[in-house]
């Protein structure tokens, strides 16, 4: 049994005597933005006069850049920008949940803001109404590190019954799974399922559709929310591609994507062009699909475990071991969407998506790859 923090051993009874406090007319808002990772999420409180009712409402913020691996000691104060707001299930109505953009001393954005440059290709695109769906798969893991409810020693039964498994011998951590499930619909995230993954102790929830800017918004604010879920729970949730070596299966961020010409009829055609174009800048995909320029996903996209090469580019229907893959009832129909295989779980969601709406969408001989 894999060991779970001191802090989730806290008596919550006591805790919730103090949530359940009246505030006063006052409104908790917490701010949510990256770190200089390019992974990490940080996070903090401040008090407003009363609930607002729109993102405008919401003042700008700062914090130290230097603890936060986005700036040096000497000049650390970093901006907050908030950029959308979301309804906060750990401390209720009428507190909220605000993502924000990082802009450096200058106002210029930080290096790990991807969001900036991804808005504005977005309303470039505006005209396609693109539409996203992204499969946030990751494993839960004890605080020691190991995988949550494996034998301490050794390894649990090998793939097969796990996959959408039920029972105690097969689905390990729903309780988390669940919790965060019902976050996210409370604070308003588009979250449209999630199931139990092949490897033991390995999840997925799906976000979307979602339009344009939004997909990356929604995805890294439900992030937040799962690890704020598996702190309560005192274990830890991990992005990583492939955190269990040897013939165990990684961890993606499948992407689903639709135009509306895809979605029109014989709208096949469109999403055949597209699989072409990504399929010509499958090298520069693969570099922005993981924040390490793709050597994470070196270790997932081996050919094995449902996964295509990292150096081949593919594409088919209803085939999980090709880069792209078109679903059956939309060969069938011959109009819906097209599913990339390729982004690794810990992708940053702005960076994916946009190079994909650049390299469909934007003509080759304006669309500038540089900011990915």
């Amino acid at each position: 049994m894999a060991s779970v923090s001191s802090s989730s051993l806290l008596n919550k009874a006591v805790r919730q005597q103090y949530m359940g406090l009246c505030q006063g007319g006052k409104c908790q808002v917490t701010y949510i933005w990256v770190d200089g990772t390019g992974e990490g999420l940080r996070n903090k409180t401040r008090t407003l006069d009363s609930e607002p009712t729109c993102i405008e409402e919401i003042p700008e913020w700062n914090f130290d850049g230097s603890s936060t691996y986005q700036a040096e000691g000497s000049n650390s104060d970093m901006y907050l920008i908030p950029v959308r707001m979301f309804r906060d299930p750990f401390t209720l109505d009428p507190n909220k949940l605000v993502l924000c953009e990082v802009l450096k001393y200058n106002r210029l954005p930080a290096e790990t803001n991807h969001r900036h440059s991804c808005n504005q290709v977005m309303q470039q695109v505006k005209e396609h109404c693109l539409w996203f769906g992204m499969e946030q798969e990751y494993t839960l893991l004890g605080v020691d590190g190991h995988p949550f409810s494996w034998p301490s020693k050794g390894f649990p039964a090998p793939q097969g019954p796990y996959y959408c498994g039920v029972g105690a011998n097969h689905a390990y951590g729903r309780d988390v799974v669940e919790c965060h499930y019902k976050a996210c619909l409370y604070a308003g995230i588009q979250i449209c399922g999630t199931n139990a993954e092949v490897m033991p102790s390995q999840w997925e929830f799906q976000v979307g559709p979602c339009k344009g800017i939004e997909m990356g918004d929604h995805l890294w604010v439900a992030r937040f929310l799962l690890h704020r879920v598996c702190e309560d729970f005192g274990v830890v949730a991990t992005l990583d591609p492939k955190p269990i070596t040897g013939n165990w299966n990684g961890a993606g961020c499948h992407t689903n994507v639709s135009t509306q010409q895809m979605r029109e009829e014989e709208g096949l055609k469109y999403i055949e062009l597209a699989i072409e174009k990504l399929g010509k800048k499958h090298k520069r995909h693969i570099e922005v699909y993981d924040p390490r320029g793709g050597t994470d996903n070196m270790r997932r996209l081996t050919g094995l475990h449902e996964t295509s090469s990292i150096n081949d580019f593919s594409a088919g229907v209803a085939n999980r071991g090709a880069s792209i893959r078109i679903p059956r009832q939309v060969g069938k129909d011959k109009r819906g969407y097209f599913e990339d295989r390729r982004p690794a779980a810990n992708c940053d969601p702005y960076t994916v998506t946009m190079a994909i709406a650049q390299t469909c969408l934007l003509d080759p001989t304006t669309a500038d790859m540089k900011n990915l």
